[in-house]
């Protein structure tokens, strides 16, 4: 599966923000091989907490 970017989409790695450098255009998918997540709380306690750190506006 091929992305926008010239990079294969990582289906391991499902994402559906468009705003992304890394986002597939044509799939809900990352072109990255892995991702950084972290937290912007003192002590997360739900999903929404939670940040992809490898984001890149486009």
């Amino acid at each position: 599966m091929a992305c926008c970017n010239n990079n294969k989409a990582n289906n391991s790695i499902e994402c559906t923000v468009t705003e992304c450098k890394y986002h597939c255009g044509d799939a809900n998918y990352c072109s990255l091989n892995s991702i950084k997540v972290g937290t912007h709380e003192a002590n997360p306690t739900m999903p929404e907490c939670t940040d992809c750190q490898s984001f890149m506006k486009k």
